[in-house]
């Protein structure tokens, strides 16, 4: 063989891999947006990783997620969706709420976002159909303003005499004026008088308490939002220092130590999120996707902490407890 024809050979030969990898395509990106941080969201991370696997979308084989996170700071999300949809990811991933899909919607009119919220998304905006949303957004909606009449009813139950319930909101989010409404409705419903708490920071939480005394209220409610969610022990520490019987929308805050909470199944939810994306990865539409609602409402009390404040549970909540925490 001359050398001229050996040296062909071989550089044809070393350029093979290169061409191979030339030819790969790189892997589509899902953006996940939280208006929380990752210690807090982690574990649920890891179920909407279930949602993905159960339909053959793996991370780090077949696709890659860029996480973009708030830390609790909702004016950061606006930011945070436009680098997304500047990367031009295959879809959208909201978690923590309303904030982070309302900023991502904000953001982009073409890229697929796929939510979870506890609002109905109708009344705030994000789809105007449940069934078939249209656009480029689906998702899952916990409905978690169907519980503000629950537990008004809970309250009333546990305390049959109280007159003064406070409830703890979060201003900054968008929903939160939504929400008051709803509670307002509620409240006369059962011909409840209710005391608003707005909490933004860490801070405002611990302040919030000290006006909480002062107004010496006879239960407390704590309000939908992502940031409440992150202060799970905060909360439940502060109710338990001041003999507050405290109400939660997540099992979470009933397994810290709060007294009662009553919620959908987060983890279905979070589950179907990552199911919504493999799909839409595979070539669904999510406008076609419908929204996913709740089935069940789950009421979890927490026998321990009532003890501590001194509570007698009805028999009659004991009977309708879906789990009973000793």
């Amino acid at each position: 063989m001359r050398r001229r024809e050996f040296i062909t050979l071989i550089g044809g030969a070393a350029a093979w891999p290169l061409a191979a990898r030339a030819q790969q395509r790189p892997l589509p990106v899902i953006g996940l947006l939280s208006s929380r941080s990752p210690d807090v969201d982690m574990p649920l991370i890891a179920v909407i990783r279930r949602g993905l696997n159960e339909t053959g979308v793996v991370e780090g084989q077949n696709v890659t997620v860029d996480y973009h996170w708030a830390e609790g700071r909702y004016d950061r999300l606006a930011g945070l969706a436009a680098d997304l949809a500047r990367q031009q990811v295959a879809v959208i991933v909201t978690i923590g709420g309303e904030p982070a899909a309302v900023a991502a919607k904000a953001a982009t009119s073409t890229i697929p976002i796929v939510f979870v919220g506890g609002a109905d998304p109708i009344r705030t905006g994000l789809v105007a159909n449940l069934h078939r949303p249209g656009g480029n957004i689906t998702g899952v909606s916990l409905y978690q303003f169907e519980t503000q009449p629950k537990l008004f009813e809970l309250v009333r139950e546990l305390r049959p005499n109280a007159t003064r319930t406070a409830i703890l909101l979060n201003p900054s989010n968008p929903y939160s004026e939504i929400q008051l409404g709803d509670i307002q409705s509620a409240a006369r419903g059962i011909g409840q008088e209710i005391n608003i708490l707005n909490a933004r920071t860490i801070g405002d939480i611990d302040a919030a308490f000290a006006t909480l005394v002062q107004m010496r209220a006879e239960a407390l409610i704590i309000g939908t939002d992502p940031f409440f969610f992150s202060r799970v022990a905060q909360l439940v520490v502060l109710t338990a220092r001041h003999a507050i019987p405290a109400l939660y929308y997540r099992r979470e805050f009933a397994a810290a130590g709060g007294l009662l909470s009553y919620g959908a199944n987060i983890n279905d939810s979070y589950r179907l999120l990552g199911v919504y994306a493999a799909r839409i990865l595979k070539g669904e539409k999510p406008g076609d996707l419908p929204i996913q609602l709740p089935t069940k409402f789950e009421l979890v009390i927490n026998l321990s902490t009532a003890k501590v404040l001194g509570l007698q549970i009805p028999d009659k909540l004991l009977a309708l407890a879906d789990e009973v925490i000793e």
